[in-house]
């Protein structure tokens, strides 16, 4: 959902930077790389020692080379298949890092074991919530669903929560509660976005496998057979 309003404002904001880093002859792939290690040196550097406050503002400078990346190549005309596939890798290894030091923090001097387990939660269920839409476009499907926690609502919830409980260090009193809310806020909702996405493919794919079938069969759309057509399958032929 934020991919749709944030990313564009944001793009217009970012594209002066972008064509200057242009023409200085920084390339986009270069630009990725700097911001994904950013992203996991910030996280795993501070949270781990429970300094959310400043691993959060030293993320969020880098987590805006998503966008920085992506504006260069479209301004220079260097999109690529290559970009595109190393971009989504890294942004998997970044999204990893910052949910890995929030568990690292629960699990060491946090000292406790079932926010740690949602931390872990969060991050599997990202990992795979990404993966199912991929897998399902990889297939020939179209996923048409967006779903109701995606990577910006992943990471835009955590890192403004995690961010502000970090106010602590300036003697905010209970504000360190908004961490374990935005655990769980992204644990329920990675998970019904999950079930969207898995519900989609599945619908998708049987109505694929239904089409698929007819066109084997010779029927026409109305669902009566075609002239010449047959229902019987040649000899050796197998279901998908």
């Amino acid at each position: 959902m934020l991919n749709r309003y944030a990313r564009a404002f944001f793009t217009r904001v970012i594209t002066p930077f972008a064509v200057l880093l242009l023409r200085l002859r920084v390339s986009p792939d270069a630009v990725t790389l700097v911001g994904t290690a950013g992203v996991i040196g910030g996280a795993l550097a501070f949270y781990p020692r429970g300094e959310f406050f400043w691993g959060t503002v030293v993320i969020t400078l880098f987590v805006f080379s998503d966008l920085v990346d992506g504006t260069m190549a479209r301004q220079s005309g260097l999109s690529s298949r290559w970009g595109a596939f190393l971009d989504s890798t890294l942004d998997r290894l970044a999204d990893a890092a910052v949910f890995a030091g929030i568990a690292l923090w629960f699990a060491g001097r946090g000292d406790d074991l079932l926010l740690c387990g949602i931390a872990i939660f969060c991050l599997a269920s990202g990992q795979v919530v990404s993966y199912t839409k991929a897998r399902g476009e990889s297939i020939g499907l179209p996923v048409r669903v967006n779903g109701l926690v995606e990577r910006a609502e992943r990471l835009t919830i955590t890192l403004v929560l995690t961010g502000l409980s970090g106010f602590t260090i300036f003697g905010v009193p209970h504000i360190d509660i908004l961490l374990p809310i935005a655990l769980w806020v992204v644990a329920v909702g990675s998970l019904v976005t999950l079930i969207q996405r898995v519900v989609t493919v599945r619908r998708e794919a049987a109505e694929a496998d239904a089409a698929a079938s007819a066109t084997d069969r010779g029927d026409k759309p109305d669902g009566t057979a075609s002239p010449g057509g047959t229902a019987e399958r040649t000899p050796g032929s197998r279901e998908a």
